[in-house]
């Protein structure tokens, strides 16, 4: 079996957050419409939006998958059809598919355009790969419930020019990969349409009817799957074991997800999976960088889910209904004046004397101090007002210096071309 290098695949929720995933280090991008995707609450794309997204990936030598993985009903049907339509002058790299009457769909009118078959098509062996391989699919995206020898014994029975997508960071959602009832029970939201209000985070005990008051806590099935309370996954720490399981493409789940949290995900995993093919030992050496970086976005407790076999209570379900939050989003850094200045979009609020970090796409986190702050007109302020009472946009000075950022807040710098990770 041939050395795969894998494809970086990064989730956008709207064109700023496509704009950041290409700078730090994506290989590839993954967007939904304002249609047919399973993200309903994300910002998601205009056409207009859309364009000019694909645009700037294709320029910077990136990749664009749009998700159309609604499970269809029949008046969904013809609206798919003219959603193709306008996605085939677009010229995405892929579209993202669940339902056989969508893939048929998109077939017929942009055959051009690559199909991949989507995780809650429930892809879970060799035989169902080669299934979508006969019928015109590209890739196929594994579910979450596969453990890396399932996964190599795919890759041994299925086509060498055949892609496998695997998920490697972010939420678990199970059941069977994504296939969730109780949004649609609980609250009449569709997970299955993009509505998904993510019960899987709520905590769950099971009262029989026998016996009131006596709570008994939800555990594993008999197929090993969790279906509450999911800790995140993440396998930043074991980069040589899913390129040894012949994976195409390291796929980041957070299409809801803040421009900081694209950052820091892409920019970490693009410099362990580089360094590992350059050197297993740089990648060992760095670990511990590794580490520390992915713990600065928001995330729940970490697993590594099913990869090493059916994971355990204790390793499947978190212990706290709260995110962990170790710095604090203020904004990006869009443009720089040569004089130590930069316009930024604002995100939260922050004051002159300040510490800040600033993170940067080649790897680098640099310290500084906020020595002043001007609203686009050019006048002076303490502080940056929060971004509901402005236009959300303001010129920002700042003193460098290495030390610890007290307060952990941190800022991304978007301003530039991409440094880090090679083009697709």
């Amino acid at each position: 079996m041939k050395k795969r290098h894998p494809e970086l695949l990064i989730p956008a929720s709207s064109l700023e957050v496509l704009k950041t995933a290409v700078i730090f280090g994506a290989d590839a991008v993954y967007i939904g419409g304002e249609a047919f995707g399973l993200r309903a609450k994300a910002k998601n794309f205009s056409r207009s939006d859309m364009e000019e997204g694909i645009k700037f990936a294709h320029e910077h030598g990136v990749k664009v998958y749009v998700t159309a993985n609604i499970l269809a009903h029949n008046d969904d049907l013809p609206g798919v059809r003219d959603y193709f339509e306008e996605l085939k002058e677009m010229k995405p790299d892929a579209l993202i598919i669940a339902d056989p009457a969508i893939f048929d769909i998109a077939g017929e009118i942009c055959p051009e355009i690559e199909r991949h078959i989507s995780t809650q098509a429930n892809n879970t062996n060799y035989g169902t790969y080669n299934f979508w391989w006969r019928l015109g699919a590209k890739r196929v995206v594994s579910a979450r419930e596969l453990s890396l020898e399932e996964i190599k014994e795919i890759r041994r029975n299925i086509p060498e020019e055949m892609e496998i997508e695997s998920f490697v960071h972010g939420a678990m959602c199970i059941s069977y990969s994504g296939r969730c009832l109780l949004s649609n029970f609980f609250t009449g939201r569709d997970a299955n349409h993009g509505a998904c209000t993510h019960p899987c985070r709520w905590k769950y005990s099971v009262m029989e009817e026998t016996r009131p008051g006596e709570y008994m806590p939800v555990y594993e099935n008999e197929r090993g799957t969790f279906i509450f309370n999911s800790k995140d996954l993440c396998m930043i720490q074991h980069i040589p074991e899913l390129i040894d399981a012949g994976i195409d493409s390291f796929k980041i789940e957070g299409r809801m997800k803040t421009a900081l949290y694209v950052a820091t995900v892409a920019r970490t995993y693009r410099k362990a999976t580089d360094d590992y093919l350059e050197s297993p030992e740089k990648y060992r050496e760095n670990l511990e960088w590794y580490r520390e970086e992915i713990g600065k976005c928001t995330y729940r407790e970490f697993t590594t889910g099913f990869y090493f076999g059916k994971p355990t209570e204790d390793a499947q379900i978190y212990d706290s209904n709260t995110y962990v939050k170790n710095y604090t989003y203020l904004g990006t850094a869009e443009e720089t004046d040569g004089n130590g200045a930069f316009r930024m979009e604002q995100k939260n609020k922050f004051s002159v004397g300040e510490t800040v970090e600033v993170m940067k796409p080649d790897g680098r986190n640099l310290t500084a101090v906020v020595r002043e702050i001007r609203d686009e007109e050019g006048n002076p302020q303490e502080s940056a007002p929060h971004p509901s009472s402005s236009s959300g946009w303001i010129w920002v000075w700042m003193w460098r210096y290495m030390t610890s950022c007290a307060r952990r807040q941190r800022m991304i710098e978007c301003g530039g071309k991409r440094t880090a990770g090679p083009a697709a």
